[in-house]
């Protein structure tokens, strides 16, 4: 009988496809409560964001060890004291559970096969090269430029966006007026605009990411067309990834994508 995978092993298979040295220098990612010890694992639950509610669920289902895309510490803790926000809550509900907190952020959106290559498959393309390369590798990075094989209309690349990423909504720029069919675009999930010049070099028609903001739209948004999709829409993916990434080193292991947790953004279409 092959003895259960210990939490360290889990994190471990995560850390695999993810590693933190891959991980910008402001960034979090790895362990953030517990540790990643020799306890047997008696279940993963995977989510974007660790919320009190996300404890309660891994709590419900059996599982001591949860994986996350955003690191749950970010800013500095002054204190941990129950009820002062969200974050010392959670911190206080995963001590109690004996719950480990694992988070792979930037290291799983530079990774090979990370958030926005996976963004590519989603939407039929094929995945080139990163936007922005790391400085010691250039087959990891941030971002992704990536080709159609067959170019695209405006209209079907909105289609294929809303339907990959189940995005209610998508903000567009008007995009260049010559545009007629898409056969390179730029991607990155999560918030980044600041990669707008970068597609804009590589020859991108199109470009893909969350949370532009507005002067961005009115200086870049005539020279490529840009989509814009909500945060949570464009990193959801990473469930999947991590998902795949334990389920393939440890088969009939019990690994859970979190069914409680929401977009914190709700849309509304007209009052």
């Amino acid at each position: 009988m092959s003895c259960a995978p210990t939490v360290a092993d889990i994190i471990a298979a995560v850390t695999a496809c993810a590693p933190e040295c891959l991980q910008e220098s402001w960034d979090n990612s790895g362990v953030q409560v517990g540790a990643a010890d020799s306890r047997p694992c008696t279940g993963v639950l995977l989510c974007v964001d660790v919320t009190p509610e996300t404890v309660a669920e891994a709590v419900a289902l059996g599982c001591n060890l949860i994986v996350s895309h955003h690191p749950l510490l970010f800013r500095g803790l002054k204190r941990i004291s129950p009820g002062d926000d969200q974050v010392q809550q959670t911190v206080i509900d995963a001590i109690r559970a004996g719950i480990t907190v694992y988070a792979a952020h930037t290291s799983l959106d530079s990774a090979t096969g990370g958030i926005s290559a996976r963004m590519c498959d989603m939407l039929g393309a094929e995945f080139i090269r990163p936007l922005q390369p790391s400085a010691s590798d250039s087959t990891t990075g941030l971002g992704a430029i990536a080709r159609f094989e067959t170019p695209v209309s405006r209209e079907e690349l909105q289609r294929r966006v809303c339907h990959a990423f189940d995005s209610p909504v998508i903000r567009c720029s008007e995009g260049p007026e010559i545009l007629k069919e898409i056969s390179m675009i730029g991607l990155c999930g999560g918030s980044g605009g600041e990669f707008i010049p970068e597609a804009i070099a590589a020859g991108c028609q199109a470009y893909l990411t969350s949370d532009t903001r507005y002067h961005d739209f009115v200086d870049y948004g005539k020279r490529i067309f840009l989509l814009d999709i909500g945060h949570f829409e464009s990193e959801s993916c990473s469930k999947q990834i991590f998902y795949e990434a334990i389920s393939e080193k440890f088969a009939n292991f019990a690994v859970w994508k979190s069914s409680k947790e929401r977009n914190s953004i709700n849309y509304i279409y007209g009052i």
